[in-house]
């Protein structure tokens, strides 16, 4: 039998925040233990996570206090071992980074705010290569760490209990419900180098609502600035930013430019600021009747930089005149930018009814995103102009409004929960239920000099092919069963039927049970099966992207155009979830977890390498310029859709989402915390975990004959590169050791997460083939972050404190084999951008908060 991988994960993060509040009366807003009840993965009342039959991990106060950037995003990445974040984005990806459980996609984990299906983001990750490529999930920036009780995260397959999404896991945000009380804070810091200066601001009450009632509504205020990597361009300049470039004009508009020589600052986070307003409550209309209602408002404004041109890309000669007028001389650098807007409302009431106990809630969300393409031009419409006069023209357009994204969803639920009592160890808990969904996505067009003639540089606006407007239905009805037939032994076993307008019914199933030896150990084990729906915009999102020379298609697989050659619809993921483990408490103080898992993925949505429709570095035995054509069926698509191809003088091709792969997943989860009285000395509260797992792809789908072309080395969906971004792109290994010291109103926090080994195949053209490629390999690395508390009084407390203390730099990007320019993108020693623990190296910070 091949080796099943082992991993640990930390669940006892959270535990150490009562040391925090023992100079004051707890506060409302405080996080429950390790032992606390939970709601998640169980529909029994009273579940304590140390005897869930599932794997639990909580996630509180304590974690997001030790934090430095206020992002809950970042505050899982430094909780969970077995989560990873997208540290650094291409293109619109990079303006609405993502997380993802256990190595698989991001869209694989369903969000839950209060125990209600949280919608997605509107913004659609396309870059190839990445391991988040096709990301649309959640976006939890729009989630404030302010309003946060805390989190319950379940690493255990659940689309029998949750329905779509919950492949890899769940992740429930339970926020505050305090009537009284509240929390000021404010947090500042930068980098170590780079730039990236962030502040933040938080604000969280809580109000009586008459007597039988609470409102607790929380603000937040959250700006990120530029950070920039790397050296020079290497179109322009060698290694040591002596200039290359002949051309006066461009000569003359480098040394000019106000970055010079680092002309190009592509590279680095984007900046952004970001408002959130979000609410909770409650009212008790009857002893057993109870209405609520919580929702959220979220705005972001967001930029980030992209490719450098030169002063010639914009041209033009007058009419009757041979003088070439170049209107940007100093050459220009677009922004890509959106502005988007997020808002969620859930309204319910729950109670009981004839000892059946109720939940009947009505859920919207929106993500709304307007794109535009900043400090840019279009290339083609100037020149147009300036040949219909006689004088030079120095005016152009600079700014265009690219289009609109959005997502939305109606989820309606309705749950009945009743205990029967039929003499067994305990009563068997029933749960019944049902759900209605309808999700609509529309993608609105651009002016028309967005994208008429080639469009804008480097995001050319949503023409009339890309717009359009689609929607669907759902509906689904579950039933879950919970006994414990003899004392000591849990069993939970669900089942749902969920069926979809675009492609049908599916049939998932849940089976797990737990078996206590003795109080101080216990096995427990899980069998499911689930599945996740492609979303609208994995569907139908369409786009195009140029950059110099090259110029590449998002190919909606849902249109007659990816019909046309050869790729189908997309249909469901479907997995097969096992896993089993053990919890231990050998001694008191002291618990350990250990869950071995597998995920198998089939028809697993994956987005393509590149596929090519003209390569420059191609040439056939024809000797001709169509001898660069790698298939004339994808240059076709790309007509077909409006797509100019002025701009493709090196590359031009499309990508795709398929259901293009089947994978494996496996891994070992544990967990170990232990708290310490040393009396005079202070309490230590410790905690251990990390988390191993390998996923293999075991199929891949072929090319269709269109596609298709072995003398150009076209032969597969996925190309090396894609390959790594499922496979190796992020750690096999995430270690988490957490030390937190108290003594009297000083606390200290040490955190040491130990990344394993990443790689990815890279090379110029992004295939990661070929004699220009190399695989470029991340050793194991081990991040140090600090945090230094004080209670100035019971109520008032500073924080500083440093993540990745000792500023440990992400690696650069080699030149590749073939000499001349970096192995990805064009700027000398830039960071390679799947570093998992970010590109930015250290970060040092500041907090101060007032409870009350």
């Amino acid at each position: 039998m091949k080796k099943f991988l082992i991993s640990t994960s930390a669940l006892a993060l959270v535990a150490p925040f009562a040391a925090h509040a023992q100079d004051a009366p707890a506060p409302a807003t405080d996080v429950p233990a390790a032992a606390d009840i939970i709601v998640t993965g169980t529909r029994t009342t009273g579940t304590r996570a140390a005897d869930s039959a599932a794997p639990i991990q909580l996630v509180g106060t304590a974690a997001i206090q030790n934090t430095g950037q206020q992002d809950l995003t970042q505050v899982l990445a430094q909780a969970l071992p077995s989560l990873n974040f997208n540290a650094f984005g291409g293109d619109t990806a990079n303006l609405t980074l993502s997380a993802a459980l256990r190595g698989v996609s991001p869209n694989d984990t369903l969000i839950l705010i209060n125990g209600k299906r949280r919608h997605t983001t509107a913004n659609l990750a396309v870059l190839g290569g990445s391991p988040y490529s096709g990301s649309a999930t959640t976006d939890l920036s729009f989630v404030p760490v302010g309003e946060i009780q805390h989190i319950e995260v379940l690493t255990d397959g659940a689309s029998a209990q949750y329905g779509s999404d919950a492949i890899a896991g769940v992740i429930n945000i339970i926020t505050k419900s305090a009537d009284h009380g509240g929390s000021l804070s404010a947090t500042g810091g930068q980098d170590y180098e780079h730039g990236g200066k962030t502040a933040s601001a938080s604000a969280n009450f809580g109000f009586k609502l008459g007597e039988n009632g609470f409102f607790n509504v929380t603000g937040e205020y959250k700006f990120h600035d530029f950070t920039q990597h790397g050296g020079c361009d290497r179109r322009y300049f060698d290694t040591n930013c002596n200039i290359i470039a002949t051309n006066p004009v461009i000569v003359s508009g480098l040394k000019a430019n106000p970055f010079f020589p680092r002309v190009n600052t592509i590279n680095g986070d984007a900046r952004y600021s970001l408002y959130n307003l979000t609410f909770n409550a409650g009212y008790d209309i009857a002893p057993e009747a109870h209405l609520y209602a919580f929702g959220s408002y979220g705005n972001r404004n967001a930029r980030s930089y992209e490719n450098y041109r030169n002063p010639t890309k914009i041209a033009g000669t007058p009419q009757g005149s041979e003088t070439v007028v170049y209107p940007l001389p100093l050459g220009f650098q677009p922004l890509e930018s959106i502005r988007e807007e997020d808002f969620s409302l859930t309204a319910g009431m729950k109670g009981e009814i004839a000892k059946w106990t109720y939940d009947l809630s009505a859920t919207y969300g929106r993500d709304s995103v307007n794109l535009a393409t900043l400090n840019s031009a279009n290339p083609g419409i100037f020149a147009q102009e300036q040949s219909a006069s006689t004088t030079p023209l120095t005016g152009l357009q600079r700014n265009f409004f690219d289009g609109s994204l959005a997502n939305s969803e109606w989820a309606g639920n309705f749950d009945l929960t009743r205990q029967f009592d039929l003499g067994l160890a305990k009563p068997l808990t029933l749960a019944l239920g049902a759900e209605g969904r309808k999700d609509q996505y529309s993608i609105g067009q651009g002016e028309y000099t967005s994208y008429i003639l080639g469009g804008a540089q480097s995001y050319p606006g949503f023409a009339p092919t890309d717009a359009g407007g689609y929607s669907r239905t759902a509906y689904a009805g579950y039933i879950d069963v919970s006994i414990d037939p003899i004392a000591g032994l849990h069993i939970d076993g669900a089942g749902r039927y969920e069926h979809f307008s675009d492609f049908g019914g599916v049939t998932t199933g849940k089976f797990n049970a737990r078996y206590d030896f003795a109080p101080e150990f216990a096995i427990r084990g899980t069998i499911s099966n689930g599945f996740r729906a492609p979303t609208l915009a994995e569907e139908y999102y369409s786009s195009v992207n140029v950059g110099p020379g090259t110029t590449f298609g998002q190919l909606p697989p849902n249109s007659s155009a990816a019909q046309l050659l050869g790729f189908p619809k997309l249909k469901p993921e479907k997995s097969t979830n096992f896993s089993a483990g053990f919890v231990a408490h050998p001694v008191p103080k002291l618990q350990i977890t250990v869950d071995a898992y597998q995920i198998k993925i089939r028809n697993r949505i994956v987005a393509s390498g590149n596929l090519y429709g003209f390569n420059s570095g191609y040439t056939t035995a024809m000797g001709n310029a169509n001898g660069h054509i790698v298939s004339q069926a994808v240059q076709n698509a790309l007509i077909s859709r409006g797509v100019s191809l002025a701009d493709a003088t090196s590359y031009s091709g499309i990508n795709i989402f398929s259901n293009g792969a089947d994978t494996r997943t496996r891994g070992i989860e544990g967990t170990a915390s232990y708290a310490s009285d040393f009396g005079s000395a202070g309490k230590v509260d410790w905690s251990l975990g990390a988390n191993y797992n390998e996923t293999k792809i075991t199929s891949i789908v072929g090319l269709p004959a269109s596609v298709y072309n072995s003398d150009a080395g076209q032969t597969e969906l996925l190309t090396t590169n894609a390959i790594d971004g499922l496979t190796t792109a992020t750690p096999r290994v995430k270690v988490i050791a957490n030390a937190l010291w108290t003594y009297g109103r000083l606390s200290v926090n040490l955190r040491e997460t130990v990344y394993g080994t990443t790689s990815q195949h890279l090379s110029p053209d992004g295939s990661g083939e070929g004699a220009n490629a190399e695989l470029v390999r991340i050793g194991t690395t081990a991040i140090t972050d600090l945090d230094v508390g004080y209670k100035l009084t019971p109520r008032f407390r500073i924080d500083v404190g440093a993540n990745n203390l000792f500023d440990k730099q992400a690696p650069t990007l080699p030149i590749s084999p073939g000499g001349g320019r970096p192995l990805n993108g064009n700027v000398y020693h830039a960071p390679v951008s799947f570093t998992p623990w970010g590109i930015n190296g250290g970060y040092y910070y500041a907090k101060i908060a007032y409870t009350f």
